[in-house]
């Protein structure tokens, strides 16, 4: 029966009656709606049929089942290349060598001891395998180095190109100030153009240079590892930032540095000095300083150093100390191998420990 066309003027009352009609039947509108994408959205699966509304026969289905509208973050895999790690484990990076300075790459964690503070640790995480490496190259530009650019800029190209084709790298050039000429990347070419913009003069400003490539690694690099690279021709001597602090900068960074001195065009006085402290700054991170004796050396320096990054040995513990005071704590690693013979382990020297964090003053905000 069809409603009366004059139902909505009937009394109040009438009108009441209504609503509840009204209501109910939104409410199944609505329970219909709801159940619809549900028997959209659960598609049938493969081989099975899909009823047709229209006869009641059965057709088969015509897409997959619709995905999430929001992507699941992928399970990190083994090659992601990153140690993820407590923020208490002290990390090192550790090179082992046989008598003839060939680097050994088959040990077993048991072989491996660490001490801190002379107090043996235990290690939670060992490794040895070919990583990607943040690295930063940092090459004089000095008025001495003038003549020695095109064959150290062909020694840095050859050290890319020997390292983990998934690193990234920068070109640090200095003289009396120190500029970032190539920001990270694994472009031969545009690390090529970072390493031609040559202007060779002025002082050498070693520690500032230093001082910025470390904090740039620490700030923007991509990889765990993080290595630095610097090839001078001589003594410091016009940075502002003092030797001292930049060794202790290296020390809390976990940066391995490999130097190469090409020296001997200063006076044995200032030769002595430029070696010791290229000596210090490489000793501290745990990486290793080259003195080659000319210039065509340096590409085979080069590839050794490369050689080196590629076959080291990460060894990871949670220190024993827990005392959070910012002191300097020393590490030192041994190995030992039956039937081996001596065997040199080479890694930082030490860290320092992080320091209590400050209580925040509250405030009531009024």
């Amino acid at each position: 029966m069809r409603p009366s066309p004059n139902l909505y003027h009937l009394p109040p009352r009438g009108r009441f009656l209504l609503f509840p009609a009204k209501i109910l039947g939104l409410g199944c509108l609505l329970g219909v709606l709801a159940w619809v994408p549900r028997t959209v959205a659960q598609q049938p699966s493969e081989g099975n049929a899909a009823l047709n509304p229209k006869d009641g026969t059965t057709a088969p289905p015509t897409r997959s089942p619709i995905p999430p509208l929001v992507a699941q973050k992928e399970t990190p895999k083994s090659d992601d290349f990153r140690l993820s790690v407590e923020t208490d484990l002290v990390v090192l990076h550790a090179t082992v060598t046989d008598k003839d300075s060939r680097p050994v790459t088959d040990l077993k964690q048991d072989y491996f001891r660490v001490w801190e503070d002379n107090v043996e640790q235990k290690l939670k995480v060992f490794k040895r395998e070919d990583v990607p490496v943040s690295v930063g190259i940092v090459v004089d530009n000095s008025g001495s180095m003038r003549d020695k650019r095109k064959g150290v800029n062909a020694a840095a190209v050859k050290f890319v190109q020997s390292s983990n084709s998934k690193d990234e790298v920068f070109i640090v050039n200095f003289n009396d100030e120190a500029f970032l000429d190539t920001d990270f990347t694994d472009s031969v070419p545009l690390l090529e153009e970072g390493l031609e913009k040559i202007d060779a003069r002025g002082g050498t400003a070693l520690y500032d240079a230093l001082a910025l490539a470390l904090k740039h690694l620490t700030e923007k690099a991509t990889w765990d590892k993080k290595v630095l690279l610097v090839i001078s021709d001589g003594e410091d001597n016009a940075s502002r930032v003092p030797l001292e602090q930049v060794i202790k900068s290296v020390q809390r960074s976990n940066i391995m540095i490999y130097t190469v001195g090409l020296l001997g065009a200063e006076s044995p006085r200032s030769t002595r000095r430029a070696k010791r402290a290229l000596e210090a700054i490489s000793k501290a991170s745990g990486g290793s300083t080259f003195f080659p004796k000319n210039l065509s050396e340096v590409q085979g320096v080069a590839t050794d150093i490369a050689n080196d990054i590629r076959n080291q040995y990460v060894l990871a513990y949670t220190p024993a100390n827990t005392v959070l005071d910012g002191k300097f704590r020393k590490v030192e690693v041994k190995v030992s191998v039956p039937k081996r013979g001596k065997l040199s382990v080479r890694t930082r020297t030490g860290y320092y420990a992080k320091t209590q964090p400050k209580e925040q003053t509250k405030t009531s905000g009024l």
